[in-house]
C-alpha cells in the first residue's frame, strides 16, 4: 500500500510476531537473558509474565534463535487442548510420531526421547505461550512433565509465558505444587519513554527505511498513546504511515500523529 511511496521493503509496524523485529529494550534483554540462564542451567520451570502487547510471543520466537543447536524445542502458541492433547502437541512438535495416543504411551515416548537427547549431550525445552489460558488440569500435567529427570538433572525445561492473570491462577491452593516448582521468574515491562524512538527507528531500519522521517517531537505523542506497549506503538505508527501516504507527506510530524490518535481512541 505505502511501501513504494516510502521506499520500504516490508511493513515495519506489523502486529505479527516476527523475531526479525525483536527489539532488545532493557526489559526484553533481561527477559531473554533470564530464559537462556534458566534453560542452560536446567532450572526446571520458568515463568515469564507481561501485559497484553508487550512482545511475549516475539520474545519466545527470538529465544528459539538464541538457543544452542543441541537444544530440542517445542513451542505451543495456543494451548487450547485437553491435558492429553497438550502432551500430544508437545511431543509432535519435538518431531516424535507416537504409535499410540493414550497418556501412558505419550509419556513413555517423551521420556525415551528426552533420555536419548540427554545421552547425546543435548537438552529439551517446552515453551507454552498464552499460558494464562491453561486450565488447572493442564498445569498439573505440566508439573508432572517436570518430574521427568535423571538422578542428577531435569530432562525437560518448561517455559510458561503469559499475561499477569496466570499469577492469580497459580496462587490457587490446588496448584501450590507447580507454583513451588517455578524457580525462575521475570515480568516483561513496557518500553521506557526514552526507548520509544529507538524502537521505532529500529523497525524502520529493519524494514529498509529509505524515505520516511518521524520528527522528534512526535515521539512524546507515541509514548502517551501507547504507554510503551510495543503493539500499540505499531498500531499508531502504521496508521501514521498510512496517513502520511494519503497526504503525500514523507515527514511525519505532531499533526499527523494527533490525527491518528484521534482516529484510534
Amino acid at each position: 500500500m505505502y511501501l513504494d511511496f516510502y521506499g520500504l521493503k516490508q511493513v515495519p509496524f506489523s502486529i505479527t510476531s516476527d523475531p526479525q523485529f525483536f527489539f532488545e529494550s532493557s526489559s526484553h534483554r533481561e527477559a531473554l537473558a533470564t530464559l537462556l540462564y534458566g534453560i542452560r542451567e536446567k532450572k526446571g520451570i520458568i515463568l515469564i509474565t507481561g501485559e497484553v502487547g508487550t512482545g511475549k510471543t516475539t520474545l519466545c520466537k527470538a529465544l528459539l534463535d538464541k538457543l544452542d543447536h543441541n537444544i530440542k524445542t517445542s513451542l505451543i502458541l495456543n494451548p487450547f487442548f485437553s491435558s492429553v492433547q497438550l502432551i500430544q502437541a508437545i511431543i509432535e512438535d519435538f518431531g516424535i510420531r507416537p504409535d499410540k495416543k493414550n497418556k501412558l504411551a505419550l509419556i513413555n515416548n517423551l521420556n525415551n526421547f528426552l533420555i536419548d537427547v540427554t545421552l547425546k549431550g543435548g537438552g529439551a525445552v517446552v515453551i507454552v505461550d498464552e499460558a494464562q489460558n491453561l486450565t488447572p488440569n493442564q498445569l498439573e500435567q505440566i508439573r508432572l512433565l517436570s518430574n521427568l529427570e535423571t538422578s542428577k538433572e531435569k530432562l525437560l525445561q518448561i517455559v510458561l509465558v503469559g499475561q499477569p492473570e496466570i499469577i492469580e491462577k497459580l496462587n490457587q491452593p490446588r496448584l501450590r505444587q507447580i507454583r513451588q516448582r517455578i524457580s525462575v521468574k521475570y515480568n516483561l515491562s513496557p518500553l521506557r519513554e526514552e526507548e520509544v524512538a529507538e524502537y521505532v527507528n529500529f523497525r524502520l531500519k529493519k524494514a529498509g527505511q529509505a524515505d520516511v522521517k518521524i520528527l522528534p517531537q512526535s515521539y512524546k505523542i507515541i509514548y502517551q498513546f501507547s504507554k510503551g506497549i510495543p503493539r500499540l506503538i505499531n498500531i499508531l505508527c502504521d496508521r501514521a504511515l498510512l496517513c502520511g501516504f494519503a497526504k503525500e507527506k514523507k515527514v511525519l510530524d505532531e499533526e499527523v500523529f494527533r490525527i491518528c490518535v484521534e482516529e484510534l481512541i
